[in-house]
């Protein structure tokens, strides 16, 4: 039974994911950055998010881990708010030049971590795994919302 347990693809891609996060930190620290902050920087990059609110739906995290990340993303250089002249409890969030000067090289870190372990895959194999990763996630965004909490 345990060896069933153990070969389930939950705890495979659990494995997986803990060993992309190791990867991706070790690349990502000398640059200022934790695997953590990857959601918000892209976020804050792409334009998709400028409040902690918005920020925290992208990353699909609950407001307080957001807002204790965000402390410590100011607090190391990578993010400024400033009060939203609207409303005035809340405020906009940007990447510091000190950040945006760094996402390149924290890109092509990861980008080349992703390639150095999907090392043997094919083309398609690796674009198979993105689509079933996709749909799997989708599928587990679709249990969350409408299972009770």
């Amino acid at each position: 039974m345990d060896e069933d347990v153990l070969s389930t693809p939950g705890h495979l891609i659990s494995l997986a994911a803990r060993g992309f996060a190791r990867l991706s930190e070790s690349r990502l620290k000398p640059l200022g950055f934790g695997v953590g902050h990857l959601p918000v920087l892209v976020a804050l990059k792409n334009g998709n998010a400028s409040t902690q609110r918005d920020l925290a739906r992208f990353a699909k995290v609950e407001q307080p881990p957001m807002a204790q990340m965000l402390a410590r993303m100011e607090r190391d250089g990578l993010i400024q708010r400033t009060p939203d002249p609207v409303d005035g409890r809340s405020s906009h969030v940007v990447l510091t030049e000190y950040a945006q000067a760094r996402m390149p090289e924290a890109t092509a870190a990861l980008f080349q971590g992703n390639r150095e372990a999907l090392n043997g895959f094919t083309s398609a194999e690796t674009e198979q795994l993105v689509t079933l990763l996709t749909r799997l996630i989708a599928n587990l965004d679709q249990i969350a919302s409408v299972s009770p909490p």
